[in-house]
């Protein structure tokens, strides 16, 4: 779990419009989950593979500029 919390942590500093709530929320609808992982929660290798997936198909919302 070390590994993927690294990740992650490379991720939300890499994209910083996703706070570590919301990018628990969108990974896996659990808003706890970086807090967790902090912690030493462990994942099932499933969960780890949706959370990786998540962050490999991530693709930054484009805010539209107001002319």
């Amino acid at each position: 779990m070390e590994q993927l919390l690294n990740d992650i942590e490379a991720f939300l500093a890499a994209h910083n419009e996703i706070s570590a709530t919301s990018f628990g929320d969108c990974a896996m609808g659990d808003r706890h989950l970086v807090r967790q992982l902090r912690k030493g929660r462990r994942l099932w290798p499933e969960t780890e593979a949706k959370v990786r997936r998540f962050m490999a198909t991530y693709r930054p919302v484009e805010l539209a500029r107001a002319s």
